[in-house]
Order: structure tokens, then C-alpha cells, then sequence
């Protein structure tokens, strides 16, 4: 198949969300307990440096830290950049400076928010404060921001941390999130193109002559760029798979559900697909799969099994 001419440039806006479920050690407990209740807790190191945030574990030597301090809810900030665009769920929602602050006491710089009105506001060496959240639940954002200390003078020294706090945090629920733009290339391109005609095409590497699909352009063990397309599938063979039992937010799919690899006929790559059209519990290692698309889909909704004999190992165990 002769190379399509180069597509328009695509680009499409992305989101990558999850909530982040964790449980707590001793030292990180005490120190986001610390925190609904007002007070910084850092740890200290064997060899008397205090480290804010804590660590369960000294990043020098790997030596065990249990010894908890008090430092204070001042400090001098030691690096700084400014944030003109908050994104969602950011800590302010007007531009601010991410800091490093050095709280007194503490050895170390932590990382958070500074409320300034400009940029100008904002410089090394200046000595900031904590303003604390008015609800405080046991999180890292029971810290509001940091907020200019006029005047204020650094020296407390770290103080002994008598364990005095009730009902102490065990784990937290963290929400991670990444917007951004994601442009797939001339390679990818042509194949999300040929997708929306319910095609799959890849590329074949002029040395080793591999079909890679998706195509990325170059061949990842030759290193050489592609351009033959080559049509392949539409069906193939499951090389592997898992099943899926935790239901995905915003996902209308029934738990649980297959994903797998799925080498599609006339490909040296297995691409992902979810399988439907049989139980979940009935899918297995060369088992026979075609391309299901749904009115107006611009891609395969799922893949279902062809009834065909299943593929034989050898077929299929370089794509595993």
C-alpha cells in the first residue's frame, strides 16, 4: 500500500483522573493529624537534621525516623516560581507562586502555595507564614497557602513532640489529575483516520520488516523511520489479558469486564481492546476476536469472539 498524503495535524484536549487511595504509617499520620490540629510535625535524622515534610526513612543513610519535632508555622522561602493560569483544583483560584519554604526549625523546604498579588511580591529570602484552612480534615491542604510574614524573624528551634493528639488520621483519599493536549503525529494520524473508516492500517519497518500498529512513525527496535501502510485485521488473536473488577468513573461498563492484547491479523503488535459478546470468564489465550463498531463510532467499541478454532501458542507467543 502506497504511503496516504500527510493528514491535517490533530490535537485533542485530555484528561487523566484518579483518585489516589492510601493508608497512613506512624509518621505520616502524626503529620497530616498535625495539621487539622494546627501544628507542623518534622522528623529527626540520627545526625540532628530535621526534615519537613517527615520521611519514615532518612534519604541519606536508609536509617528508620520515629523521632517527631515541632517546628514552626513560619519560615524563609528559598525558591519560588509564579503560577499566572491556576488549573482546576489547584490550590488557589487567582495566580499565585508555587514556594519552597524552610520552615523555622526544619532543615528542609516543603512545597506549596504563596497568595501574593503579583510576581513582584514574591522573592528569596522573604519570610512568609502559614495560613491555615478554616475546615482541616488531616490533608496537606489544611495548609491554605503560605502568606508574607512582614517583619517576622527566623531562629525557633525544633520542639520535642509528645504524641498528645486524639482520633489520629490512618489514611487519606489523594485526587490526581492531568490536563493536556495531546497531538498524535502524521503516523497516528493517518491511522486514527482510518479508524473513523473502519480500517486499521499500520506501518512496516523497511528493515526488519515488522508491521507495527498502532504505527508510531519509526520502528522501535530498528530505529529507522516507516511510511509502507499496510491494512491488517480486522480480526486477531487475544495474546493476554486481565479482568477488571474495580468500576471506572464515568465508564458505562458493567464490572467485570476483559481487557486484553490483541494481535490483529497480519500485525508484529498487539494493541489493547476491551472483549465482549462472552462471559468474562471464558476468555483465554488464543482465543479468536473481531472489531464491534457502534453507530457513528470513530474506533471499535470492543472486540467479540468470531468462532473460529482458537490460535495455536506458536502463533501468537512473539506477541505476548
Amino acid at each position: 500500500m502506497t504511503p496516504a498524503p500527510a493528514p491535517r495535524a490533530l490535537q485533542a484536549p485530555l484528561v487523566v483522573e484518579f483518585p489516589f487511595t492510601r493508608s497512613l504509617g506512624p509518621v505520616q499520620s502524626a503529620f497530616l493529624t498535625g495539621l487539622r490540629e494546627r501544628t507542623v510535625l518534622g522528623v529527626r535524622c540520627h545526625d540532628g537534621r530535621v526534615l519537613v515534610p517527615p520521611v519514615e526513612y532518612d534519604p541519606v543513610t536508609a536509617e528508620e525516623l520515629r523521632e517527631l519535632v515541632e517546628v514552626a508555622p513560619t519560615g524563609t522561602v528559598t525558591s519560588w516560581a509564579w503560577n499566572p493560569e491556576p488549573r482546576q483544583q489547584q490550590p488557589l483560584d487567582r495566580p499565585f507562586a508555587w514556594v519552597l519554604v524552610r520552615l523555622d526549625g526544619a532543615d528542609t523546604a516543603m512545597l506549596h502555595a504563596m497568595d501574593a498579588p503579583d510576581a513582584e511580591g514574591v522573592h528569596t529570602g522573604m519570610r512568609v507564614r502559614i495560613r491555615w484552612a478554616a475546615d482541616r480534615t488531616g490533608a496537606i491542604t489544611d495548609i491554605a497557602c503560605f502568606e508574607p510574614d512582614e517583619g517576622g524573624a527566623a531562629g525557633r528551634e525544633p520542639r520535642a513532640f509528645d504524641g498528645r493528639f486524639a482520633d489520629p488520621v490512618s489514611g487519606i483519599v489523594a485526587p490526581a489529575r492531568l490536563d493536556y493536549t495531546y497531538s498524535p503525529g502524521q503516523a497516528q494520524s493517518r491511522y486514527l483516520a482510518a479508524l473513523a473508516e473502519r480500517r486499521t492500517i499500520g506501518e512496516r519497518c523497511p528493515a526488519c520488516r515488522k508491521v507495527y500498529v498502532p504505527p508510531r512513525g519509526a520502528c522501535p527496535t530498528c530505529g529507522v523511520a516507516t511510511a509502507e501502510q499496510v491494512e491488517v485485521g480486522p480480526r486477531g488473536t487475544v495474546t493476554t489479558y486481565c479482568v477488571v473488577n474495580i468500576k471506572a468513573k464515568n465508564l458505562d461498563i458493567e464490572v467485570p469486564y476483559v481487557y486484553a492484547h490483541i494481535a490483529l491479523d497480519g500485525a508484529d503488535l498487539a494493541l489493547h481492546g476491551r472483549i465482549g459478546g462472552i462471559p468474562y470468564d471464558r476468555v483465554r489465550m488464543g482465543l479468536r476476536v473481531e472489531a464491534v463498531w457502534t453507530e457513528g463510532g470513530r474506533y471499535p467499541d470492543h472486540y467479540r469472539p468470531t468462532g473460529e478454532p482458537d490460535a495455536e501458542y506458536d502463533s501468537y507467543k512473539e506477541l505476548l
